[in-house]
């Protein structure tokens, strides 16, 4: 593990830190078993179209839109108790997701039953989500943020694909009911270990302090620099959830992949993330975040045209590319949502900044995908087919992926790269 991580044994926040990234891998676990093929497989064994399980899949993007509540409660000293009661709460949802497709009901009470857990879980799990980050990334030294969340990303990323293919050998291999009862137990596990990791995480102690929500909600509002900067991540989750929302069901329904191969998929894709994590990491803390966002989404843009091209012929090698590409962009992408907000805003806005471009970014992918759930829908009634041209819906929304991942990168040279951040005002 990296020196950055634990520097000294008169460093009392040591441990906490190394518990950190212990707690981001668990969450990343379950956030893998319940999206992409996993929670393709669920919705396909109630018999829910590709067209609504893409909905179902930007209910990430969607419960993101709810970390607005989260500057009701920032002030809320300490965050540490009611952060790790939310999580318990959205985990243990999280994991009733497995047992729905074996209740003796109906398919539209089941879609019913998924589509709330599923919902309530995402803003619960979104609600915590930004304070819980400032209460962790306090522990971590500004000048070494885009190290240590490299760090942090390296160990969910292998922890990840071990996970991964675990869980997909277990889909393939045990019968329906069985698969979902052990997924399902899985969960519960992780759930139990995510909780101790935060119990014994330390939290800086900070006052208690009384704060007009509306008037700090006033100031963000006014923050132009800021918002400069969420139009990046809302450009962002247009572009990508028009794809990634739709590819779970791709993968297992059109590409006819088994979830074993969907996991060697997503770790090779973690290995290509890991190598490219770290030096992103250290060239965002050496040169800003936003340089290293230009190569991230010079990256996204590759990938997208990559798979405008993935059909079931060729899907097992052009998807995989179009993967791999893919995760080495979100290796930066990931970090800079909170990192290049951090870097432009005051200290005591930090948790508000997070929450607003994540709320504004969420609802803009969850949006996308529902505007682009007809078009899916109309593409495969007609045979694959839009004005006599055969083709996957797959394959037209790569395509709004790429022109959009294009718009950003114009923004960001001829925008963001114009304003001054913190540091540079500093100097």
């Amino acid at each position: 593990m990296d020196k950055n991580i634990a520097k000294s044994p008169k460093d009392k926040y040591a441990l906490s830190r190394v518990l950190y990234i212990i707690e981001a891998a668990l969450e990343y676990f379950v956030s893998i078993a319940v999206g992409g093929v996993y929670l393709a497989e669920i919705t396909k064994h109630i018999g829910i179209s590709d067209a609504i399980t893409g909905i179902i899949t930007a209910f990430v993007s969607l419960g993101c839109g709810f970390q607005i509540i989260a500057l009701f409660l920032a002030h809320k000293k300490p965050v540490k108790k009611w952060v790790t009661v939310g999580h318990i709460i959205s985990q243990t949802l999280f994991a009733l997701m497995y047992f729905v497709p074996l209740l003796n009901a109906s398919k539209t009470l089941k879609t019913v039953l998924l589509i709330t857990v599923l919902f309530v879980a995402q803003i619960i799990h979104n609600v915590i989500n930004s304070p819980k980050i400032n209460w962790l990334m306090g522990l971590v030294d500004d000048d070494k943020r885009g190290n240590f969340t490299a760090n942090k990303e390296i160990v969910s990323l292998v922890g990840g694909m071990i996970f991964s293919y675990g869980l997909g050998a277990i889909m393939d291999h045990l019968a329906s009911k069985t698969m979902f009862i052990v997924g399902g137990v899985i969960l519960f596990v992780l759930l139990g270990l995510h909780t101790l990791t935060l119990v014994f995480t330390k939290e800086k102690k900070t006052e208690n302090v009384q704060v007009n929500v509306k008037k700090s909600i006033g100031e963000l509002v006014k923050n132009k620099t800021l918002f400069k900067i969420i139009i990046v991540f809302v450009i962002w989750n247009v572009a990508n959830y028009a794809t990634i929302s739709f590819s779970g069901a791709y993968q297992v329904n059109a590409l006819g992949f088994t979830t074993t191969f969907a996991s060697v998929v997503v770790i090779i894709s973690s290995l290509a993330r890991v190598i490219f994590s770290k030096p992103l990491g250290k060239f965002a803390d050496k040169y800003s975040f936003c340089k290293m966002l230009y190569i991230c989404f010079g990256i996204e843009a590759v990938a997208f045209a990559i798979n405008i091209f993935t059909v079931p012929q060729n899907g097992k090698i052009l998807f995989t590319a179009y993967s791999i590409i893919h995760a080495i962009g979100q290796a930066g992408i990931n970090s800079a949502i909170i990192n290049l907000a951090y870097d432009y805003v005051s200290d005591d806005q930090k948790t508000g900044a997070v929450a607003l471009v994540n709320t504004f970014s969420g609802f803009a992918g969850f949006f996308t995908t529902l505007a682009l759930s007809p078009l899916v829908a109309y593409i495969q009634n007609n045979g694959n087919k839009l004005f006599g041209i055969s083709m996957h819906p797959q394959q037209l929304l790569s395509l709004f992926s790429l022109v959009f991942t294009i718009v950003i990168l114009i923004y960001l040279f001829t925008v963001i790269s114009k304003i001054p951040s913190k540091k540079n005002r500093a100097e």
